[in-house]
C-alpha cells in the first residue's frame, strides 16, 4: 500500500470529553464520520492517533469507523506514551498493556506504525516496544519528540535487536523549524527515515482563521498559547496568502504545501471535510525554492516561542 503525502491527525477527536480541552471544540463522534469518509475517498488512509489523546477517546472514535472497513485499506499509527505507562511492571509489560488498550479501542490486531511518544528515558523505554515488533503486533517503529542525540541512541538500541526506526514525528512548522536546524531532518534523509511533521498549522494559528479580532475559544489550551501572539503572526499569514494565490491555494493549504516541499510528511488535524479538501489541494502543489525561502525569511522575523509543555528545543 502506498503511503499518502499527508496523514490525517485525530488529536482533536474526543477533546470535548472530560479528558481534554486542548482545542476548545464541542464535537462528538457523529460529527467526524463525514470527515473520515471524505479522507478515505480522497486516498488519505494514514490515520495518526495516540492512547493519550483525550485518554483513549480519540482512538475509540477512530476505531468505530475502522471496524466497518477492510483492515488492508487503512494505515493505523498510534503511540506508546511513557508518561502514562504503568511503572509497577517491567517496561515491556507496560508497553504491551498500553498497546492492548489501543488495539481494543481501535478494533485492530496490529498497528502499521507504533511510536514511542515522548522519550522520558530513552534507555528505559526504547526497548519496551521490541517484543511488540518481534511478535508482529507492530509493523514499524517510530519515535516522537526526540532530539537528535535521543534519536541516535534509540536507533542504536533498536539496531542491536535487528530493528530500525522507520519514522520520526516532531513539531515542525514555519514557526518551529528546530528539527531542521538541529540536523534531524538531514539525519532522517540519510537513514531512510520518514519525518512526520505535526502542528504544521500550529493548531490553526497558521490557518488564517484566527486573528486579533477572532481569537481562539477562551478556556482552551490553544487560547492560552496563541491568543497573545496572533498580532505577531499577521506578516506570516500575509506571506502565506501571497504565495498561495500564485498556486490557487488558501492559507492552510500553502502552509501544508511548504511542509511537503521540505520533504516531510505532514500530519494535518482534520475535524471538518474542508480540512480534507485542503489536504488534497496541498498534496498537488509544488512551491518554488524562492517561495520557500520567502516564507521562512518572513517567519524568522517572529519571536513567538511555540514550544509546548511536553516538548523541548531540538536545536
Amino acid at each position: 500500500m502506498n503511503t499518502p503525502k499527508i496523514a490525517m491527525g485525530v488529536w482533536a477527536w474526543g477533546d470535548a470529553g472530560k479528558y481534554g480541552n486542548v482545542f476548545g471544540n464541542r464535537m462528538e463522534q457523529d460529527d467526524f464520520k463525514p470527515v473520515f469518509d471524505a479522507a478515505m475517498k480522497n486516498g488519505f488512509n494514514l490515520w495518526d492517533t495516540a492512547a493519550v489523546y483525550a485518554m483513549g477517546a480519540s482512538e475509540e472514535i477512530l476505531g468505530a469507523f475502522i471496524k466497518n472497513i477492510k483492515r488492508e485499506d487503512i494505515l493505523v499509527s498510534t503511540k506508546f506514551t511513557p508518561q502514562i505507562a504503568n511503572t509497577n511492571v517491567p517496561p515491556e509489560t507496560a508497553a504491551q498493556e498500553m498497546f492492548n488498550g489501543s488495539k481494543k479501542r481501535l478494533n485492530i490486531e496490529n498497528a502499521d506504525i507504533y511510536w514511542i511518544h515522548n522519550p522520558a528515558d530513552v534507555e528505559r523505554w526504547t526497548s519496551a516496544v521490541i517484543p511488540l515488533a518481534k511478535s508482529g503486533q507492530i509493523k514499524s517503529i517510530g519515535v516522537s519528540n526526540h532530539n537528535l542525540a535521543e534519536l541516535k541512541r534509540a536507533a542504536e538500541i533498536l539496531g542491536a535487536a535487528d530493528l530500525k526506526i522507520s519514522g520520526v514525528q516532531n513539531h515542525f512548522s514555519l514557526l518551529n523549524r528546530s528539527s531542521e536546524k538541529s540536523g534531524i531532518l538531514d539525519y532522517c534523509k540519510e537513514n531512510g527515515i520518514t519525518f512526520y511533521a505535526y502542528m504544521v498549522l500550529e493548531q490553526g494559528a497558521l490557518s488564517g482563521k484566527y486573528g486579533t479580532s477572532h481569537p481562539f475559544p477562551e478556556g482552551s489550551e490553544r487560547a492560552q498559547v496563541y491568543n497573545g501572539r496572533l498580532g505577531q503572526l499577521e506578516n506570516v499569514i500575509s506571506a502565506l496568502k501571497d504565495v498561495g494565490e500564485k498556486h490557487g491555494m488558501n492559507i492552510p493549504q500553502t502552509a501544508t504545501a511548504w511542509a511537503i516541499a521540505k520533504e516531510t510528511l505532514p500530519i494535518i488535524g482534520v475535524t471538518k471535510v474542508s480540512h480534507v479538501e485542503d489536504a488534497a489541494k496541498a498534496a498537488e502543489a509544488a512551491l518554488t525554492t524562492d517561495e520557500i525561502a520567502y516564507l521562512e525569511r518572513t517567519a524568522d522575523t517572529i519571536a513567538a516561542n511555540v514550544i509546548r509543555y511536553w516538548e523541548k528545543e531540538m536545536a
